[in-house]
């Protein structure tokens, strides 16, 4: 038959108790983002002027007429950027 298991002493429980807590205080709160706001609506701002100015002007731009349809990946690209950025805003 097997052996039972033994159960803990106060000792064991209380050298658990401490090494958790110490875990726990290691922790660091997170730095000030204060940056983030006016960042990620700057670029997404700018990424929405690109699709607007392209499809409205685009034909009479020379660089925005070399690109071609490659100006609605940067636009949409600027948009994608701006809410990964919002996703560190705390």
């Amino acid at each position: 038959m097997p052996e039972s298991r033994t159960r803990k002493s106060a000792d064991d429980k209380q050298k658990l108790k401490a090494q958790r807590a110490a875990k726990a205080q290691k922790v660091k709160a997170p730095s000030s983002r204060r940056w983030v706001p006016p960042t990620f609506i700057t670029v997404g701002l700018l990424g929405v002027a690109w699709l607007i100015t392209y499809y409205v002007a685009g034909t009479t731009i020379p660089y925005m007429k070399d690109l071609r349809n490659w100006n609605i990946l940067i636009g949409m690209g600027g948009m994608a950027a701006a809410f990964g950025i919002a996703t560190l805003w705390r």
